[in-house]
């Protein structure tokens, strides 16, 4: 269950959370001395009062985190059990599902535009493709 939190790249993230967290501690803290130096000001203040936060918001996310990892290792487990309860112990291994996108990752072209459905579009179009067109040029 918890074994995934203790992966490399879990530990790492454990590490830099914990720098992350203990680095808004010092900085609220150097604030907060600089606020009360001679030179301080109500910025130094509230940034002293700031940091603070941030520091709570990184455990926060922290916390957030490592729960969405254990629920998301508990539902593969409760889902793998399922299944092999539906057809049997699985002798072969099976290949893991891909993943397909349902859209395209660049949007199709729209279509050309002609000067007479929309003339100040057409004018458009045809400065833009002049533009393309000396790019390509000075390339």
């Amino acid at each position: 269950m918890y074994r995934s939190l203790l992966t490399p790249r879990w530990l790492l993230l454990h590490a830099l959370f914990v720098v992350a967290t203990v680095a808004t501690g010092f900085l609220a803290v150097w604030q907060w001395d600089r606020a009360h130096e001679a030179g301080g000001s109500f910025q130094n203040l509230g940034y002293a009062l700031q940091w603070p936060l941030f520091g709570v918001f990184t455990i926060f996310l922290w916390i957030r985190l490592t729960r969405m990892e254990v629920h998301r290792g508990d539902d593969a487990e409760t889902e793998a059990a399922v299944q092999e309860e539906a057809v049997g112990p699985q002798v072969t291994e099976e290949a893991p599902p891909v993943m397909r996108r349902k859209r395209p990752l660049v949007p199709p072209p729209a279509p050309p535009v002609d000067a007479g459905d929309d003339p100040e579009l057409a004018a458009y179009n045809h400065y833009l493709a002049e533009l393309n067109e000396s790019d390509r040029r000075a390339s």
